[in-house]
This record gives C-alpha cells, structure tokens and sequence, in this order.
C-alpha cells in the first residue's frame, strides 16, 4: 500500500478550499483517505496553512509520501 500525504478538494465552484489528508495512492483525490492532519485555504489574503506538523512527521516516519504542493506547504508551515 502505497501511502501519500495530498491535497483533497473542497469548496464550491471557484472558491477551493483544500484538506490536507494522508490517503492510498489508489484512491480518487476527493475520495476514502486515512486520517485529516490539516488544511489550506488559498482564497484568504494571506493564504491560511494549518498543520498537525507531529502527525505529519509522523507519517513520513512510516513511509508516507508527500507531493511536490503538499512538500512546499509544509515547510512554509513549519516556519
């Protein structure tokens, strides 16, 4: 089982609103995932970034792969 932390898609039409979850890589992106450590919300100004850094570590402690957005918001996050 193949283990991604990833962005999953809420929000209307044109107004995203985005959950950090940990997921299979088999499942669609807006479908079953393991467990929500977070969120992102680009439509604010500033964008709202809110993690559960610990859970997140904790993830990738075990074997979870992050993708390139969800990398790049963590470490804006972690600062």
């Amino acid at each position: 089982m193949a283990v991604k932390i990833r962005l999953r898609r809420m929000g209307a039409k044109k107004a995203p609103f985005y959950r950090i979850v940990v997921a299979d890589s088999r499942y669609p992106r807006d479908g079953r995932f393991i467990e929500e450590i977070g969120y992102y919300d680009p439509t604010k100004e500033p964008s709202v970034i809110k993690v559960d850094t610990e859970k997140a570590q904790k993830w990738m402690a075990n074997g979870a792969q992050p993708t390139d957005t969800v990398k790049k918001l963590l470490d804006i996050a972690s600062k």
